[in-house]
């Protein structure tokens, strides 16, 4: 990698650092990596102290009630964790209907699937943590019980979903948000103080029970005392019944590297075909409208069929190592031509997502990723325990011909994606861009920066950045070329400049040099992004 080539104005520059090393959006999260890295954790332990520590300190992303998924790199092996919650058993499509929904609510009981994260924590620090899961989640307890102040793009999402809920989430079950997130009628201010009592006993009793009370002690009762009440699906059975699955990551071989995902029910498989379809093609060329148009039409084919294919393993009507496969790839990519193609459309949401890299000394690695979804999640928190659920079902189909029908204890399609790079069998490094559907797009431009353009991490991870919508719509950041843009808009794309910059994802990279060991990091500009080192 040329660490120093950085076409862009970066805000900020690339960290190195040899002991360890922790980047994600929030700089208490990161500094709560290091701290336990310091007090005798490994890189693992790092990643769940700074996992507990953003449910905490950037609640309008994550949360106790949601997913994970995590690439572990240990021993010169690459480990992938599946803690995605499947949808309670009592549900169906036709009890959804009967409530008076002709499709999956993205908000409220409905939505709710079983919480995957506690026992992330839990599984990582069993399988290769150094330290007691206790020990790891004290940083995030002190934070949740002592308060600290709201950075500047928290505050803004904090405020921003005040002003919506406010009007929207009127009965009774929403309550707990309020008071949690509200207390005093109305949104934290940036720069204010803000505290979570309950939070904080919840995570103390996640770690003194390794997160067994979240899902058959006390935790797990309060939660299905609440689904009761308010008529919700969720059931301490469904709790009881969870376990994450360590599953065995899926990856393509992009011009010498390769790149790592998830495997299905994930969406890291999108990234993947992207890739594959795109090196089909021309060579890339540095600032070639012709190379964004040929990324950009990569992935609306691998987008258009992930949605269509990509759920459950069991339940999907193509194979992964078909849609891995050289075959595929160039079949698809022999249908881009020289101008903007018009796939079958589907409008794609937003997300809420946080994602954070570590790495230590000995040379472990993770790349890990959790979420509530979609902002704040359902909008349902369990009263006085600080656990926002999440809103994970509102991806389901209730059509019964499409394979992401919704199904009790089936596990939906998934936005979260961690990724990680390797070369010659040896540990690049993790990277991830959080963001709803603009995670696999992210993974593909962090990709193509790296490998194709030699950028190094910050400067691949401010680069400008597209996203594809829907149709032949492409949003991009106001500082993307408008020369670029024009010449796109006459390839038949349709080009909108948006105004915000917190739809094109927020990601981390960390890189490591096979020879000396020293790590170099890169971080967010688009966020409160940190990179804590040692």
């Amino acid at each position: 990698m040329d660490y120093l080539h950085n076409p862009f104005a970066a805000q900020r520059q690339t960290v190195f650092s040899k002991k360890g090393m922790v980047a994600t959006s929030q700089p208490l999260a990161a500094q709560a990596g290091i701290e336990v890295m310091q007090n005798g954790g490994n890189a693992i332990d790092a990643a769940i102290a700074t996992a507990a520590a953003l449910t905490v300190v950037e609640p309008t992303s994550n949360g106790i009630g949601g997913d994970a998924f995590a690439l572990v790199w240990v021993k010169d092996k690459l480990h992938g964790l599946n803690s995605s919650g499947p949808a309670p058993k009592s549900i169906s499509p036709e009890a959804v209907k009967a409530l008076g929904f002709e499709k999956m609510p993205t908000h409220g009981l409905v939505p709710v699937t079983v919480p995957g994260v506690p026992a992330a924590w839990a599984e990582l620090s069993k399988k290769f943590g150094k330290l007691s899961l206790a020990e790891a989640l004290k940083p995030a307890i002190r934070y949740a019980e002592e308060g600290y102040p709201l950075t500047p793009v928290l505050g803004k999402y904090w405020q921003a979903a005040y002003a919506k809920y406010k009007d929207s989430f009127t009965s009774e079950e929403y309550q707990g948000w309020f008071d949690t997130f509200a207390p005093n009628g109305r949104a934290p201010e940036i720069g204010e103080m803000w505290s979570s009592p309950g939070h904080a006993k919840t995570l103390i009793e996640i770690g003194q029970t390794d997160a067994r009370s979240f899902y058959e002690g006390a935790i797990a009762d309060k939660i299905d005392r609440f689904m009761k009440k308010h008529e919700g699906f969720l059931a301490k059975e469904d709790l009881e019944a969870f376990e994450p699955q360590w599953v065995e990551p899926v990856s393509t071989d992009y011009r010498g590297y390769k790149v790592w995902e998830i495997p299905p029910n994930g969406q890291g498989m999108v990234a993947l075909m992207a890739l594959n379809i795109f090196k089909e093609l021309n060579q890339p060329k540095w600032q070639s409208a012709e190379t964004y148009h040929e990324q950009i039409e990569a992935m609306k084919l691998a987008f258009t069929d992930g949605k269509a294919f990509i759920t459950e393993p069991e339940n999907m009507p193509v194979s992964t190592e078909h849609l891995l496969s050289e075959e595929y790839a160039a079949a698809r990519a022999k249908t881009i031509g020289e101008i903007a193609s018009d796939p079958e459309p589907y409008e794609l949401p937003k997300g809420g997502t946080v994602y954070l890299s570590a790495a230590d000394e000995e040379g472990n690695m993770i790349s890990y990723i959790q979420s509530n979804y979609m902002g704040f999640g359902s909008g349902i928190v369990i009263p006085g325990t600080g656990i926002g659920l999440q809103n994970r079902g509102a991806d389901f189909s209730l059509d019964s011909e499409h394979p992401n029908v919704l199904a009790g204890g089936k596990r939906t399609f998934h936005t979260i994606i961690p990724g990680f790079l390797t070369k010659d069998g040896k540990a690049v490094g993790p990277f991830g861009v959080m963001g709803g559907y603009m995670q696999p797009q992210g993974h593909f431009q962090v990709v193509t920066n790296t490998i194709d353009y030699l950028m190094n991490p910050q400067a691949a991870l401010d680069a400008p950045r597209w996203q594809w919508i829907e149709g032949k719509t492409v949003l991009v950041e106001p500082d993307f070329p408008n020369y670029l843009a024009q010449a796109l808009t006459r390839k038949g794309h349709q080009i909108q400049v948006a105004t915000d910059g917190g739809s094109f994802g927020r990601g981390q990279i960390i890189w490591r040099n096979p020879e000396t060991g020293v790590l170099a990091g890169g971080t967010e500009s688009r966020t409160d992004g940190s990179v804590a080192v040692w």
